[in-house]
């Protein structure tokens, strides 16, 4: 296993009720309208829910990889979360209600502080190195929380 950050994490304020900021980020669907890594998740299958599996595209530059992944939470109105099977990385949205709307949440955890071996030489060979890399992350993180926000304050409206 390829040392990685062990947590990655940006919050954003919502003037917006959990159950519109869930209706949002629960549509995984929609994913690529948030993300500018994650440029589409398929759902397989039937609604989200505990266990729905994904195929992911991802996106950097002219670069695109595929992913996998499965939904291991599920708790409406409150937080969502997907394992990715080719690097054990999980990421999530919580929801924490807050007196003017919500704090909204995105992770992504790196059990132990590590990926896998494949992704961890991807990541250096294609992806500019676990540094570069992991401080896209953050910054597409804050990306994708400024348009869910924005996406959720219209829900609420």
């Amino acid at each position: 296993m390829k040392e990685a950050t062990a947590l990655i994490e940006a919050s954003t304020e919502i003037d917006a009720t959990p159950e519109a900021v869930w209706s949002v980020v629960s549509d995984l669907k929609r994913m690529g309208e948030w993300s500018p890594q994650c440029r589409k998740m398929i759902v397989r299958g039937g609604p989200v829910g505990l266990g729905t599996r994904t195929i992911n595209v991802n996106r950097r530059g002219p670069l695109f990889w595929p992913t996998t992944a499965k939904v291991i939470r599920f708790d409406p109105n409150e937080a969502i979360a997907w394992k990715v099977a080719e690097n054990g990385s999980v990421w999530s949205y919580e929801i924490a209600p807050t007196a003017s709307g919500v704090t909204l949440t995105e992770r992504r955890e790196a059990p132990g502080g590590k990926v896998s071996n494949v992704s961890g030489v991807l990541t250096q060979l294609l992806l500019g190195g676990r540094e570069t890399f992991e401080a896209e992350l953050r910054e597409g993180m804050a990306e994708s929380l400024a348009k869910i926000k924005r996406a959720a304050q219209a829900v609420a409206t």
